[in-house]
């Protein structure tokens, strides 16, 4: 008997809602994790930027990864200069048939502007309801299970929403600080007073603070102006590290958060952590 392969045998039995995974590819984890949680079967996702561990600013690209963007149907980065690197990656790509999505332009903002979008608490949302679109418009046969999927996200991250909201109505105004502005869109939504702020884009952006600007700092920690210093766990450097262990000196709680998504968690399981780590330091005496 002779064989005949998955798609002909489909075929033959009027099974047309069979359909090939989409090719994603996203230069951040957490976009790329998004992408599964909403696209489900009908998607095959690429993060460029996965290591939970590594320096995010120190990646340098490779053969492997411009295959999987030759090979993408949609392709989402980040924006606002933090992955500049990804535009001569695409600058070749057919724009007619492939999705770009630039997380910073769908949720306005700018080059310039704090680029650490993924805890802003729109961000998730905005970007889930588009790729819904996108991928079912790609595949209709799926679009089913990507609208279940993305109920099933909105639901949940309404529930990050609700945290949010709780601290905000118990610490609004608290004065804090962080090593670099990473956590800064979510310090907002919580009304968290944001110190330091000079101090952390120059450690951001890898200039040297002046002198001025250190003992400015530290003074906010040895005069306990703040209740809480936030760090990038993945970054770390001597003033960053002095920084931190003049805090704990000070007896101010230290907060890690991080610029990649931990490995085996969610979009939502992760940001209700890192709310919940905020509200225990928050909460100490």
């Amino acid at each position: 008997m002779k064989k005949i392969s998955l798609l002909a045998l489909l075929a033959t039995l009027g099974l047309s809602s069979y359909a090939a995974e989409i090719n994603i590819v996203a230069a951040e984890n957490f976009y790329g994790e998004l992408a599964k949680e909403i696209g489900g079967n009908q998607v095959r996702v690429q993060s460029i930027i996965s290591n939970p561990d590594a320096d995010p600013h120190l990646f340098t690209t490779s053969p492997s990864i411009s295959k999987a963007i030759r090979q993408a149907q949609i392709i989402i980065y980040n924006g606002a200069d933090y992955d500049s690197w990804i535009n001569q990656m695409i600058a070749g790509v057919d724009k007619k048939k492939v999705t770009i999505i630039n997380v910073a332009d769908l949720v306005g903002v700018k080059s310039g502007q704090n680029p650490h979008l993924w805890y802003k608490p729109d961000t998730f949302p905005k970007l889930a309801k588009i790729l819904a679109d996108k991928i079912s418009a790609i595949t209709p046969s799926g679009a089913a299970e990507v609208n279940q999927n993305l109920i099933t996200f909105i639901n949940d991250h309404n529930t990050v929403v609700k945290m949010i909201n709780t601290t905000k109505s118990k610490y609004a105004g608290t004065p804090v600080t962080a090593t670099e502005p990473v956590y800064g869109y979510m310090a907002d939504a919580m009304g968290l007073k944001m110190e330091g702020i000079d101090f952390q884009w120059k450690v951001m952006n890898d200039t040297e603070p002046t002198p001025k600007i250190i003992a400015d700092y530290q003074s906010l920690l040895t005069k306990k102006q703040v209740k809480a210093l936030f760090y990038n766990s993945q970054v770390s450097d001597s003033i960053t590290k002095n920084m931190q262990d003049l805090a704990k000196k000070y007896n101010i709680p230290v907060v890690g958060v991080t610029e990649t998504m931990p490995a085996n968690t969610t979009i939502n399981k992760w940001l209700t952590t890192e709310v919940q780590n905020t509200n225990h330091a928050l909460a100490k005496k």
